[in-house]
């Protein structure tokens, strides 16, 4: 056998489970919010040649020779950042968005220095400094939440913990929160104490690129994102800033972090952020949301507690208490009628982390597959029909292969 012959005669094992992966993002919903389906023509480019050169260091100022196809590629890729986001400076070189806000940490604190973000029961991200994170770990990090009644960011918290503890950064941006963020008021309060505002939009790049909810530019001087979720690009990560904070950044980024930066990647950030620009974009993100409204007001009329009363964005958190199913158990049985989603924690959960009392659900890879707010009612309804009745195999069963015959209707991009 040649080492050169098809991965179907190299490994057949890895064939064949990515064969099956083919399959179950072909045939089933895939409503897990920080999934998508990358543009083919990202997913190209991520297997290209570019995966076999080396190149430490930034455009025009390299360690390896070699490098005038790569230069060109992150400059493409910095360049349209720029035009669509309209920021003066783009680092396309995290590995991830953790990497990503691990970075920015690197370029303005000293470990023990005083952040502040959104706590993770409330919606935040480990990387916000959750305790169990390095970001919780090597810095003094205070995390704010949510109101009681509304289930809306506590600004009067958040203004007061920046007033008692004068934090470096405060973070905004979340990972399980269904409603826009107002980054003019953090904004605010991040002036008043002489911090440092960061909005994560990993989640919302997309939908911040096509217009379909408020920008932080303007508002936070650092933007950190990964540049798949809405944005349909690579598994990689993108930090955006003003001219000020750029040195900083990259010298952040390398040689602080990283070495090499991987140049498939960085081509397939280049292809997302240009067909961003496209109308077509703008279309499928706005089909994002009224998705996203669609499946929480079907959800609602079924019962089923949507924490917030609603979603402005791609996602979507369910509280299950009042069901008596625990998410973990409602996420396994949707998953056997074909409905992919995450058990999530809900605020002031009273279930542990692993076990928690919600689910969490986006649409942006519906809204790839073409689906819209009518399909998006049905899926709610079968969802619904799964959470009242998990130990139903027959309903199941029923459902999952209604759930394939609506997938043949809506063909997985580039699966």
């Amino acid at each position: 056998m040649s080492n050169d012959a098809e991965l179907s005669t190299v490994d057949p094992e890895i064939f064949d489970l990515i064969q099956k992966e083919d399959a179950r993002q072909r045939d089933k919903l895939r409503l897990i919010p920080s999934e998508n389906y990358a543009y083919p023509a990202v997913m190209e480019a991520c297997g290209s040649s570019l995966n076999n050169k080396y190149s430490e260091g930034y455009a025009g100022r390299r360690y390896y020779e070699g490098q005038q196809n790569i230069d060109g590629v992150e400059n493409l890729a910095k360049e349209r950042l720029q035009q669509l986001f309209g920021v003066d400076h783009a680092n396309v070189q995290p590995y991830s968005g953790s990497p990503a806000n691990l970075a920015v940490y690197f370029a303005f604190c000293k470990p023990g220095d005083p952040v502040l973000g959104m706590g993770l029961p409330s919606g935040g991200h480990l990387t916000h400094g959750w305790n169990v994170s390095i970001s919780g770990k090597f810095f003094d990090a205070k995390q704010y939440g949510v109101r009681k009644d509304d289930l809306l960011i506590d600004f009067d918290e958040v203004a007061s913990l920046a007033k008692e503890h004068s934090p470096k950064l405060i973070w905004c941006g979340a990972t399980a929160y269904p409603r826009v963020i107002d980054f003019a008021k953090f904004a605010q309060i991040a002036e008043d104490v002489g911090a440092i505002l960061v909005a994560d939009i990993s989640h919302i790049s997309g939908l911040v690129a096509a217009g379909v909810h408020p920008s932080p530019v303007g508002h936070a001087g650092v933007i950190s994102s990964t540049t798949h979720k809405t944005f349909r690009g690579p598994r990689g990560g993108m930090i955006l800033c003003d001219a000020a904070h750029k040195k900083a950044i990259d010298r952040a980024v390398f040689p602080g972090l990283q070495g090499g930066p991987h140049n498939g990647t960085t081509a397939g950030i280049a292809i997302a952020a240009k067909l961003a620009m496209t109308d077509e974009f703008k279309t499928y993100a706005q089909r994002i949301v009224d998705d996203s409204r669609a499946l929480a007001e079907t959800l609602m009329g079924g019962g089923v507690d949507v924490v917030t009363g609603g979603s402005d964005n791609h996602l979507i958190l369910c509280d299950l208490t009042s069901k008596n199913v625990p998410g973990k158990v409602a996420a396994q049985a949707l998953d056997r009628a074909g409905i992919v989603c995450n058990y999530n924690s809900v605020p002031f959960d009273t279930r542990k982390p692993f076990d928690p009392s919600g689910i969490r659900l986006g649409t942006p890879a519906m809204a790839a597959r073409g689906m819209g707010p009518a399909e998006m009612k049905q899926v709610g309804q079968w969802m619904t029909a799964v959470i009242d009745a998990p130990d139903d195999d027959a309903t199941i069963e029923r459902i999952a292969g209604e759930v394939t015959a609506l997938c043949q209707q809506f063909p997985a991009p580039g699966v």
